[in-house]
């Protein structure tokens, strides 16, 4: 018997998380993240947020460029 294993790495980004940081990377708003993604601009700013607070960095840009850095978004 062989079993094919499911070998993904976790991301540190949930699904949302990764959302909302792909389209800020397009250069959208809080505005037009919420209303593509069909959630609140509070809901685009709190996924932001907790992203900042995971990798303990101060801004949106900062975070962005960790995220590039450690390979979960892309530009």
């Amino acid at each position: 018997m062989s079993a094919v294993r499911d070998v993904r790495v976790k991301s540190l980004l949930t699904i949302r998380e990764r959302e909302v940081f792909e389209l800020l990377v397009q250069d959208k708003t809080t505005r037009e993240i919420a209303e593509t993604l069909f959630i609140s601009e509070k809901t685009v700013r709190n996924h932001i947020s907790n992203v900042m607070k995971k990798l303990a960095v101060k801004g949106r840009s900062q975070a962005v460029v960790e995220l590039v850095r450690l390979g979960e978004i892309q530009i």
